[in-house]
């Protein structure tokens, strides 16, 4: 089994979502996990998330002769990448941007809300006047990553819409 494999496995085994690993120079071995849709635990990785799956990362990586200096276990951050169909569907109606991995109307960066489309997917583009759509498949992306919600209160469903103003009375805050 290759240690990709040993590392995925391990990971969803203990009730995470594997995002990613990458193996850098030096030896350094870095892991990014989230929370799966829905998860009753909470919407965000916390520290203890982390050194648990550490823990469990380096008596399997010790058991099956992986050889690292250093193990770095962490979210995969605000801007996370998307990357498989179920990334894509967990995160419908968020913002994201995507790169594709060519050109079309002479652009390769795109930045909207995603929503499913039949067989693919739509990027609901807001370029100031008109609302735009550009329809792609996964196989036309080169990267897809979440736009980063500053939002103290944490991320919601359906950050692209701008609260209301009812909404920010209701909150405390002030209507511009």
């Amino acid at each position: 089994m290759g240690w990709q494999v040993l590392i995925e496995n391990t990971v969803t085994g203990l009730g995470y979502d594997f995002v990613e690993c990458e193996r850098s120079a030096g030896g350094l071995l870095r892991v990014f996990i989230d929370r799966v849709a829905n998860d009753p635990r909470g919407e965000f990785i916390t520290v203890d998330d982390c050194e648990k799956v550490t823990r469990q990362l380096q008596y399997a990586l010790e058991v099956e002769d992986v050889d690292y200096q250093r193990l770095e276990v962490s979210s995969p951050g605000l801007d996370r990448l998307l990357r498989r169909p179920a990334d894509f569907e967990r995160f419908a109606g968020h913002e994201i941007e995507i790169t594709l991995k060519q050109a079309f109307q002479n652009r390769k960066k795109y930045r909207g809300v995603l929503e499913p489309q039949g067989d693919g997917w739509r990027l609901v583009l807001q370029d100031g006047k008109q609302e735009q759509a550009l329809d792609f498949s996964l196989d036309e992306v080169r990267e897809a990553r979440l736009v980063p919600v500053i939002d103290f209160k944490g991320r919601r469903r359906g950050t692209a819409q701008p609260p209301s103003s009812k909404g920010a009375q209701e909150d405390g805050g002030q209507e511009s």
